[in-house]
């Protein structure tokens, strides 16, 4: 699917975009199907060490975490994309589809950024989790590193399930874009910062994506269903870019000039991610 004009005026003038349909079933399913099966593994090993009662193998992806978590939560800090680097997930970084969307707003020599999640955001009613993914208003471009700051960084998020008002959908003001970054002392905007414009709840369907500047302020809200909202948000910038998290691994994901470019080794990948994440340590991410 190509990014149609439409979209791209509204990006334009907007600061973000939603396109409807712009993923299919078969591009998430893989890297559902791999979580599944790495949540079930772990779910065996942890009831083997006694750590929980029962595997809950009746229970949907949707649920299955959520109950698990309710024993032992050692899984959930498991699953973010730095730390699980499964082969689907690597794959999906770099899907046609995807990559399809992004190069209507960027071009065709694209590298993707490592600051890259992976976000299952728990029911706040039931978890014990200390992080259910609330994010409070923030604009991404306030947590990348300043070398990134003349440059374009785009943000891709992406829901693995139905976005609704009840499980915590993201919520974007429109119209920042060109104003810079308005953060003055830390990661968070304080209300002396917000914009005047109101603020527009974005529900998504799963196949939906959205398209955000790194400008354009966004939040997300407590989920208060009883099922998880498995969403990604990933990062793309043109190749030979700054990344603006130097010490952890960017790579090209397509190139139309230089096809070769393209990294499509899972194993190198991971072994990049495992030397970042050592040489991370102790490494200041933030500009305050």
């Amino acid at each position: 699917m190509q990014l149609s004009m439409e979209n791209q005026e509204h990006f334009k003038g907007e600061g973000y975009v939603v396109v409807r349909g712009g993923l299919q079933d078969s591009d998430l399913d893989p890297v559902i199907a791999e979580y599944e099966a790495y949540i079930d593994r772990r779910a065996r090993e942890l009831k083997a060490e006694g750590k929980i009662s029962q595997l809950y193998e009746d229970e949907s992806f949707g649920r299955r975490l959520t109950r698990i978590c309710e024993e032992d939560g050692t899984i959930y800090n498991e699953l973010d994309i730095m730390h699980f680097r499964g082969r689907a997930l690597f794959d999906f970084l770099r899907n046609d589809h995807l990559m399809d969307l992004v190069e209507g707003l960027m071009g065709p020599e694209i590298s993707c950024n490592p600051i890259q999640h992976l976000r299952p955001k728990m029911p706040s009613k039931t978890s014990k989790t200390p992080n259910t993914h609330v994010a409070a208003w923030h604009q991404d471009a306030a947590v990348i590193r300043e070398e990134s700051d003349p440059h374009f960084v785009l943000t891709v998020w992406i829901p693995m399930c139905d976005a609704t008002l009840e499980n915590g959908c993201m919520h974007v003001i429109p119209r920042v874009v060109g104003k810079g970054l308005l953060h003055t002392a830390g990661p968070v905007l304080q209300e002396a910062e917000m914009p005047p414009q109101p603020a527009v709840p974005l529900p998504m369907k799963k196949g939906d994506v959205l398209l955000m500047h790194k400008e354009t302020p966004h939040s997300s809200t407590p989920n208060v269903s009883d099922s998880i909202r498995w969403s990604m948000d990933l990062r793309y910038q043109p190749a030979g870019t700054p990344s603006g998290r130097e010490v952890y691994p960017s790579f090209v994901s397509r190139s139309r000039a230089n096809p070769q470019s393209v990294l499509t080794d899972h194993e190198e990948w991971c072994r990049l991610w495992i030397e970042g994440l050592e040489r991370g340590k102790g490494f200041k991410f933030y500009r305050w």
